[in-house]
């Protein structure tokens, strides 16, 4: 095993912090889930250094209004929307074949978690697994032609610590003989997007594409509206700028340069970890998140499904 990356930042960075510096003129980036949280922070930190940047959301008419306030807020022009709604298979693939010219920076940042009640998405799988990780796949795979013509392309998936409560189960993918769990469900949908940014990185690094997974810490979002809110203790917390640190850092840092395949936490790499940690704070990711065998084994059963 190669030694853990580790960057000059630490948990308490935040997004402008980590760029501080870096010139992004001349390079394209998408966004999904850029309309709230750390998505639109994302994007903020990615078009003040100059990016021209595309917020890939589920509804125009609010990207219009975060596309508007971030023109304002980093002197930008260059900031687009366009629908994309990483739960309908159908937007994804519109949008990638509109797509035009190079994409340097695709970060898989949407996402939804812990439904109540099971409820079905894309080919009838579980809608967790549907929305945070095929779609995202669909995304990234309609998406590959432009990454290879950029000439060094990032693609950043936000998972979250979560996939530490569940494997990918491969005999039961969709609750069809479970009990539904909506934090197993979560759990498993997380854990397919690191083990998506695995096999990404061994598939398409020849082609000048790094792929790396990333938690990006316990903040109160949009993202908790099932859960009754963030539970996390106030002292584990990050603020919105401190949880999209880590996203930017993997996106844009040339101290990232050359770097895939890899799970990141706190703006550095988490030590896999064999059991689930006990104790908040403690950084981890789980050996079959970033298991090979796992990661081609996913790849190959749904690749498929996607067309």
């Amino acid at each position: 095993m190669s030694e853990l990356f580790k960057s000059p930042f630490d948990r308490h960075s935040t997004a402008s912090q980590v760029i501080e510096g870096v010139d992004l003129r001349g390079k394209r980036a998408v966004i999904t889930g850029a309309t709230s949280g750390i998505g639109v922070e994302t994007a903020r930190a990615l078009a003040a250094a100059g990016a021209e940047v595309t917020l890939a959301v589920r509804r125009p008419d609010a990207g219009e209004v975060v596309a508007a306030s971030l023109r304002a807020a980093t002197g930008n022009d260059a900031i687009g929307v366009a629908r994309v709604d990483v739960a309908e298979l159908d937007s994804v693939q519109a949008f990638t074949a509109s797509w035009s010219g190079p994409l340097h920076i695709l970060v898989n940042n949407a996402g939804i978690m812990m439904l109540p009640e099971l409820e079905r998405g894309t080919g009838g799988h579980e809608q967790q697994f549907a929305t945070n990780y095929l779609g995202h796949f669909a995304l990234a795979l309609g998406l590959r032609p432009a990454m290879a013509a950029a000439g060094g392309a990032r693609m950043v998936t936000v998972s979250s610590s979560g996939h530490l409560f569940s494997p990918v189960v491969f005999d039961d993918l969709d609750y069809r003989f479970r009990p539904y769990d909506a934090l197993g469900a979560y759990g498993q949908s997380k854990t397919a997007e690191v083990l998506m940014a695995v096999e990404a990185d061994r598939r398409w690094s020849g082609d000048g594409i790094r792929s790396n997974a990333l938690h990006p810490g316990a903040i109160a979002t949009n993202l908790q509206r099932h859960t009754g809110g963030l539970k996390t203790p106030e002292p584990y917390r990050k603020t919105i700028e401190q949880g999209a640190a880590t996203s930017v850092f993997l996106a844009a840092s040339p101290l990232a340069e050359g770097i895939g395949g890899r799970y990141f936490e706190d703006v550095n790499e988490a030590p896999t970890v064999t059991s689930r940690p006990t104790e908040l704070g403690v950084p981890g990711v789980a050996a079959y998140a970033l298991d090979a065998a796992n990661a081609q084994r996913l790849w190959d059963i749904t690749a498929p499904q996607l067309g």
